[in-house]
């Protein structure tokens, strides 16, 4: 869910890039901002958002690659010194301009107007590949309805016998489960090197279509469509995960998974790339910086308490990560009591925690028939929410900044919603080729790793540096954002999938993704300065003047005058 929820094309008004149109806006609009037309409506619209498939598979990875509960420390700490507060602050700025993020950067801070328009290019590149995830987990939906589960034996067309395990294969690096050799050579048909893509996954472009059909379907009437839809897709997957950590808990081994999970092993808490991948969880988790929360914030009512919101949507986003912690870790440890292993050896890199051991425990549950369709169903209900907002970003900003000209070529927002919806599909095919995964890691990687940290800390500089009267009580962020920054960039190793190094020029590719969306920050301030007259001094002192009232008053007759300061025409970044 988005941005634009709480309009309709009754209510939508595009914002005005010139003198003129602004003088028509006055004299047309009559009606307020809509608003959400219950608190329950934005609440589950962003823990939809928040919650989504990188709580079962993110964040349990990194518990495992980071020492099992040794994570659990940094992750709680980024949670309560950067989660909520960034979380209230975009809550904040979307509540107080009643604005998208680029609009609204643009009003308390002109010089880093960039950032909002960042924001939507990261969320539009995240929309291109999150949505194969959920044409995966819909190719093993429609694999799990069978007397037997096809990544269960090594008896398949696409095995390789010779070095085919029926279970997990420990330190035999030369073995591979079953469950893998289908991930990579059945549902991937993976190939060697990122630089053979070796033609399209038919049957992943029918899923990764339907996919998309899917969330277009429900976002195409605003909040007629996906506001009914998420009262499910945000409440089902919990039924599922309690359902699932019930029956886990009563398999042999399963205490020793927990154990592993909740277990700390210390040194990992001296590695610094251990806290910044907690920062990174915690951001991509919540949804920092993608815009979206700023978007949704902005239709609630003016004096909307947020603060608790915000501490709502961060303890459930959090509780459903350890959740799935104990769901995925619980049946690991079952696998390795099977397997005769120690708990450490059974987890594999990447999605394929989900994607490949996963599916290896359920085929040897009892009653899999039921467990493997409502685990996968529950993965794509998890995938919808969260993609509904971000691809709502992009088609909100559409209509706000180029609603007017758009609208009389496609005449109708469906067809505006239809259209962004495509065009992702297309750049999303790269992803579904045979050497998609390699692709798709690269993306991965510095889209939600890398980029999000130059773009929080450049909401914390906007908000808490220049916007002074707003962001006074969440200076201490600065601090915490820039040695995470620092970390970052010092700790930065480039990215690989499993033992696959990639070449140079991919890596080049990977920083070329993360400018395309980081860009706009010093593009946005070169042109607020150039649009600016006067010495350079002044056109910079004019720049970081935010063209908001910082008197924060609740009162109608105040509130009027701060909306019209909002809807005052100023020159766009975009003409």
């Amino acid at each position: 869910m988005d941005a634009e929820l709480g309009s309709s094309e009754k209510d939508y008004v595009p914002v005005p890039t010139d003198g003129k149109a602004a003088d028509e806006l006055r004299i047309d609009v009559k009606e307020p901002r809509a608003t959400w037309g219950r608190r329950l409506e934005f609440i589950l619209a962003t823990v939809g958002y928040a919650v989504g498939l990188g709580n079962v598979w993110r964040f349990p990875y990194l518990c495992y690659s980071s020492g099992g509960g040794a994570f659990m420390i940094p992750y709680i700490t980024m949670v309560f010194l950067c989660g909520i507060p960034l979380l209230f602050m975009e809550f904040t700025i979307g509540q107080y301009t009643r604005l998208g993020p680029v609009h609204a950067f643009a009003k308390i801070c002109p010089l880093l107007k960039g950032v909002g328009l960042a924001t939507v290019v990261i969320s539009f590149v995240f929309s291109t590949y999150y949505n194969v995830l959920m044409s995966w987990a819909i190719y093993y939906l429609f694999n799990s309805f069978g007397s037997t589960l096809p990544w269960q034996s090594c008896n398949e067309t696409w095995n390789v016998i010779q070095n085919c395990s029926s279970g997990f294969t420990g330190n035999a690096t030369y073995l591979q489960s079953a469950s893998q050799q289908f991930f990579d050579n059945k549902l991937l048909e993976k190939t060697e090197t990122i630089e053979d893509s070796g033609g399209l996954r038919w049957e992943l472009f029918g899923c990764l279509f339907a996919a998309w059909a899917i969330v277009y379907l429900c976002i195409f009437k605003g909040v007629k469509s996906s506001g009914k839809v998420v009262y499910f897709t945000a409440v089902f997957p919990y039924f599922i995960l309690f359902a699932l950590l019930i029956n886990n808990v009563q398999l042999p081994g399963a205490v020793n998974g927990i154990i592993f999970f909740v277990t700390p092993v210390w040194n990992k808490l001296f590695q610094i790339k251990v806290w910044v991948n907690a920062a990174a969880q915690v951001f991509n988790s919540i949804g920092i910086a993608f815009g979206s929360m700023v978007s949704m914030s902005s239709y609630n009512k003016f004096n909307n308490n947020i603060l608790r919101d915000a501490l709502i949507v961060s303890v459930t986003n959090s509780f459903t990560s350890i959740l799935a912690g104990f769901v995925i870790f619980s049946a690991i440890g079952y696998m390795a009591h099977i397997h005769n292993l120690p708990v450490d050896n059974i987890a594999t890199d990447g999605p394929g925690l989900v994607f490949v051991v996963y599916p290896e425990v359920i085929s040897t549950m009892p009653v899999f028939q039921l467990w493997a369709p409502l685990f996968f169903f529950m993965l794509l209900c998890l995938g919808l929410d969260s993609q509904f907002a971000t691809i709502e970003v992009a088609i909100t900003f559409l209509k706000d900044e180029f609603g007017t000209k758009i609208l009389q070529f496609v005449k109708r927002e469906e067809l505006l919603a239809l259209a962004v919806c495509l065009l992702c599909f297309l750049m999303g095919l790269p992803h579904i080729t045979k050497g998609g995964i390699y692709v798709f890691q690269l993306m991965d990687h510095y889209t939600a790793v890398v980029s999000l940290m130059f773009l929080a800390f450049f909401e914390v500089v906007a908000v808490c540096w220049i916007f002074e009267n707003v962001g006074e009580d969440s200076k201490h962020l600065l601090p915490p954002m820039l040695c995470i920054l620092v970390s970052s960039i010092v700790q930065y190793t480039p990215v690989r999938y499993g033992k696959y190094k990639y070449p140079h020029w991919a890596d080049s590719v990977g920083w070329a993704v993360s400018l395309v969306s980081i860009i706009w920050i010093p593009l946005g301030a070169i042109h607020e300065i150039y649009i600016n007259k006067g010495s350079l001094y002044d056109r910079f002192k004019a720049a970081i003047k935010p063209t908001v009232d910082l008197d924060v008053d609740n009162s109608p007759g105040k509130q009027n005058q701060q909306m019209a300061m909002l809807t005052e025409p100023r020159q766009s970044f975009c003409h």
